[in-house]
């Protein structure tokens, strides 16, 4: 039997989705018979803008998707920093792309999770889950969240934690704040989860 493609999918600034990416691999790879691979969203913002932002440099070990790749994929797991509550345009642009495919519905059947980054509370934990869910939507594909699979760690009060049924997140604050050993452990479940459904999808 061959095996079961997970594709990670991913954008990212400063870095904290990355670092909830490289986990959610971890995750996802830890399932027999699951190759999972990590992917760039392309960058559309100009280099003196980054510069500006004090982005750091894109990872050399991931390369950037194309649009057209993605049907090589089982199952997938779309990870991004939330603006104004929801994915960023580099996100959307990407989808744009992706008429071809839509026109197809080559994707359609196929599972995919979300996680993602905020700056705090009010930053669309919640929110940008949901507005992802019409990009999905209109490929077809199933919206695979989390529900409270993760058992009562997903109740945990005494720390700050972002994530929550829908998927996977962190807070960054200001920047300066970075994945907490929870929260990774969240993304790692969630890698671990929708490699197991994409698996018995599969098979």
């Amino acid at each position: 039997m061959s095996s079961v493609k997970v594709y990670i999918v991913y954008y990212s600034l400063h870095g904290h989705v990355e670092t909830m990416a490289r986990e959610v691999l971890r995750g996802a790879s830890s399932v027999e018979g699951v190759e999972a691979s990590l992917w760039l969203i392309p960058e559309t913002l100009p280099e003196s803008v980054l510069h500006k932002m004090k982005a750091p440099q894109k990872p050399s070990d991931v390369a950037e998707i194309k649009a057209e790749q993605l049907v090589e994929a089982d199952g997938f797991l779309f990870g991004f920093p939330s603006r104004f509550g929801m994915m960023p345009a580099q996100f959307l642009a990407f989808f744009a792309s992706t008429d071809e495919i839509w026109s197809s519905q080559s994707l359609a059947g196929k599972p995919a999770g979300i996680f993602w980054s905020t700056g705090f509370y009010g930053g669309g934990q919640e929110n940008s889950a949901l507005t992802a869910v019409t990009q999905l939507a209109h490929h077809g594909m199933l919206y695979v969240p989390l529900g409270y699979t993760f058992g009562e760690r997903m109740f945990e009060m005494d720390v700050v934690k972002g994530g929550s049924s829908y998927g996977a997140g962190t807070f960054a604050g200001d920047g300066s704040r970075q994945p907490s050993e929870l929260e990774l452990e969240l993304a790692f479940y969630q890698g671990k989860y929708v490699a197991e459904v994409t698996k018995k999808l599969k098979t």
